[in-house]
């Protein structure tokens, strides 16, 4: 099974970025930084979530992110669906936090359990297709909306979501345009998807 092992996310300062990331969620090699002057404007057309066991945790990360320089896009607060919230770091990239808990079960910790990259797409059908076809395996699917792939051994999970919808979710128009500043690293190899998000083969990261 194809699976990501890591994010690059291409930013104008490596070091003020590493600095952000260090301090506000504490993130390993999973995600990585690399320098890039690259043209964007607007949305990028993805997000990348932090899902965490509770409401106490989520405060936390959003919390220490904008005490470290983030913006907030979405105060975290209870929906349908858990609790959450969304910022945005200094260079650009977009952050939601949320637990599908509504309540706490112990003291706020910092503790990440699973790191998500959520595409934004144009036509879901056809990207679905695709990373089918690379060696994805689909473990939710509902319809034109939402796709998820199961991570295997993989510590960030890929998932569709329609561009426009995404935007919504973050807080932000879905107007955009150059580059994502996005790079995925994972087994299924080297390609551009259907919606121009680049991926690079990459080796498992080393067990701890």
């Amino acid at each position: 099974m194809a699976n990501i092992e890591s994010v690059t996310l291409e930013v104008a300062d490596p070091t003020a970025a590493d600095r952000f990331y260090t301090t506000a969620f504490g993130l390993g090699p999973q995600v990585r930084l690399r320098a890039s002057e690259a043209p964007t404007t607007g949305f990028r057309g993805f997000t990348l979530s932090l899902v965490v066991s509770q409401p106490a945790n989520v405060n936390a990360l959003v919390d220490a992110a904008v005490e470290a320089g983030a913006t907030t896009l979405k105060p975290a607060t209870k929906s349908l669906w858990g609790y959450g919230g969304v910022v945005q770091a200094p260079d650009g990239t977009i952050w939601q936090v949320a637990s599908s808990s509504k309540k706490d079960t112990g003291p706020a910790t910092r503790q990440i359990d699973e790191i998500v990259l959520l595409l934004g797409v144009g036509d879901m059908a056809e990207t679905k297709r695709f990373y089918v076809d690379h060696g994805l395996t689909v473990a939710k699917s509902f319809g034109s909306k939402y796709v998820e792939f199961a991570a295997g051994s993989g510590p960030v999970k890929l998932a569709l979501y329609k561009r426009r919808g995404l935007a919504k979710v973050a807080g932000v128009s879905p107007e955009g345009t150059g580059s994502h500043r996005l790079v995925i690293g994972g087994s299924a190899g080297t390609f551009t998807d259907p919606d121009g998000f680049a991926w690079e083969a990459t080796a498992p990261a080393p067990t701890p």
